[in-house]
């Protein structure tokens, strides 16, 4: 079902028993998107949904299967026959009947039925004279039954098999769905765990630079160049940035536990990301993207699948409404005789044909049942069809939303990107004014925390644009697409075989 276009088809792999912990893994973003397809819990278990669909399909076209009839039946009667015209006792009438019959029928598209059989029956009497009293009798007869309004044609026929198809074809697109937001979660938390990565060497770094501040401020404490309470702002400073240390290194561990979670990487204890998050400007077009999304978003698509199978309710419904008018007949050939290869002959000969042919008729006066069925069904139709219209809206503004989210977060880019320019900047003018007694520690400090929090917000802003990206591309339904990710019913197939 999953396929990768540069690639093979790739299998639905059941997780492995867990291993003992690697120490690290370095990881790219298409290995997390392919891991997560191919070991998510999440994914394997919508996988399911397809394969029932395919087995409810089998199941369904099994009212083609011919269907067999064997009898074998043995009967024996001793009554009294009430006779006054009798003497010398009550009489008794003895009969026994052997019957050997077989038989098929078979479904056709347009609703009928054929069938065909072979009956063999043996009667042994005692009706007295004139009266074969020991003789078999035999037929072979075509049967024929056909719906002429109420339950004619393959659409009314095939109803369950049509449905199956149909909720075959929904649930893929529900599995597209589910593979589409889980590729969206990776993507996520992959440039998260990035954030997370670089926000750790911003706090060491930053450490780094409160402990040389740290040092500076002693020499010239003890210089003279400054008072000695300069110092306990130092080791303010150098505490707190301490902190930010130990917080970015838990942030750091929960990032890699959510990525591990949600990869089924059990096995290793930490994942470095080795991609950067991309960073030029990604130009889209609004009315494109919207045409796309409406034309290629699953949840969209399994909505109008719900639509057609409506639609098809409906039209079975109005069937239903028909007045119940069947052609019937029957063709037989038979035979009579003592000897059972007598009665035989007389069969194959033919001499003794028969044959019925008729019309029957049943309508329900009122036939409310079969009326309100069916003006259900057209309410359902438009009630799916409303809610297919809601949804189109619903989308098209979700990827006017996700437009304008990827334009500003671009523009954030250049507004962080400076800001940290500035505040390192100011950061070294003020450790320069600091040398010479002009600023204070605190100042030097104050302007330490302002650079640390500016080259967070573009870790920040880096992080959201490649996030806005990934909101956008999966408002359009094309993240799969991106990707290289193709779905069919390959591996919804291949399970349902398996589980034959």
């Amino acid at each position: 079902m999953i396929k990768y276009v540069v690639a093979v088809g790739l299998m639905v792999v059941f997780a492995c028993p867990a291993q003992a912990q690697e120490a690290s893994v370095n990881l790219s973003l298409k290995d997390a998107v392919k891991r997560a397809v191919e070991q998510n819990l999440d994914v394997q278990a919508e996988l399911y949904n397809p394969a029932a669909a395919e087995a409810d399909i089998h199941r369904y076209q099994g009212i083609y299967n011919p269907l067999l009839s064997l009898l074998a039946n043995y009967q024996y009667t001793n009554t009294q026959i009430a006779n006054r015209f009798t003497t010398g006792g009550q009489p008794i009438d003895r009969q026994e009947i052997e019957n050997f019959n077989a038989g098929v029928s078979q479904l056709i598209p347009s609703g009928g039925t054929l069938g065909v059989s072979f009956n063999n029956n043996r009667n042994i009497n005692n009706s007295g004279v004139g009266v074969l009293d020991d003789y078999f009798q035999s037929n072979l007869t075509l049967n024929f039954s056909q719906p002429l309004l109420q339950n004619f044609g393959r659409e009314v026929t095939e109803f369950n098999i049509s449905v199956a198809r149909l909720s075959k074809e929904g649930s893929l697109e529900q599995f597209k769905t589910k593979l589409m937001n889980i590729i969206s979660q990776v993507r996520t938390q992959y440039y998260l765990l990035y954030s997370a990565r670089e926000n750790l060497r911003v706090k060491k770094t930053s450490l780094e630079l409160a402990e040389t501040i740290l040092k500076n401020t002693r020499a010239q404490v003890k210089a003279g160049v400054l008072p000695a309470m300069e110092i306990l702002n130092a080791e303010f400073g150098v505490a707190t940035q301490q902190k930010n240390l130990i917080d970015a290194e838990r942030a750091l561990k929960d990032q890699v536990d959510a990525l591990r979670i949600l990869l089924q990487m059990h096995e290793v204890a930490d994942i470095v990301p080795v991609d950067t998050p991309f960073k030029d400007e990604f130009k889209v077009d609004e009315n494109e993207a919207i045409a796309r999304s409406l034309a290629e978003r699953p949840d969209l698509q399994q909505l109008r699948v719900t639509v057609k199978t409506n639609e098809l309710q409906s039209r079975v419904a109005r069937n239903q409404t028909l007045p119940n008018l069947a052609l019937t007949g029957s063709a037989a050939l038979t035979g009579l005789d003592r000897r059972y290869h007598r009665d035989l002959e007389a069969v194959g000969s033919g001499q003794y044909p028969s044959f019925t042919v008729g019309l029957q008729l049943t309508y329900p006066i009122g036939n409310d049942a079969a009326e309100n069925a069916y003006v259900k069904s057209k309410l359902l139709v438009d009630q799916s069809k409303t809610q297919a219209r809601s949804l189109e809206e619903s989308i098209s503004k979700d990827v006017r939303t996700a437009v304008r989210a990827v334009y500003s977060n671009y523009k954030q880019l250049d507004v962080t990107t400076r800001g940290r320019a500035y505040a390192e900047q100011v950061l070294e003018a003020y450790i320069k004014k600091q040398k010479v007694g002009l600023a204070t520690t605190k100042d030097v400090l104050d302007e330490l925390n302002n650079l640390v929090t500016a080259e967070g917000n573009q870790i920040q802003a880096v992080t959201d644009y490649n996030n806005s990206i990934t909101s956008l591309w999966t408002a359009t339904g094309e993240l799969l697409d991106r990707e290289g990710i193709r779905v069919d019913s390959k591996e919804a197939d291949d399970l349902y075989r398996k589980s034959r």
